[in-house]
């Protein structure tokens, strides 16, 4: 039997892939209803964009909530981990980029 443990036994760069992957599905099965919300208070906000602020949000989020997982204490290490850090800057670049105001009534 397959168990939560196991799952996330697999990894890439110390990342568990299970744990990505789920959190990609995640926004990507969400983001019609998060862009249709946004657009509630005039926010454009593309789907696509959706993904790549998937893990910009998902640090914020921890950090919030002080839930610390290992990608979000190696984001906040100032010592080392400048790939995430790289990562995550350009992923919000990417997921900032389209993002528009309506003006419409």
């Amino acid at each position: 039997m397959l168990t939560l443990e196991f799952l996330r036994h697999f990894r890439f760069a110390g990342y568990a892939i299970f744990d990505l992957t789920l959190s990609f599905l995640g926004i990507y099965l969400l983001s019609s209803y998060l862009s249709k919300i946004f657009l509630r208070i005039k926010i454009i906000i593309p789907k696509i964009n959706w993904i790549f602020l998937t893990l910009p949000l998902g640090i914020l989020f921890h950090i919030i909530f002080g839930t610390f997982t290992p990608m979000t204490l190696n984001f906040l290490d100032p010592q080392s981990h400048y790939y995430l850090k790289i990562l995550i800057i350009i992923l919000l670049i990417f997921g900032l980029r389209k993002i528009k105001i309506s003006n419409k009534n």
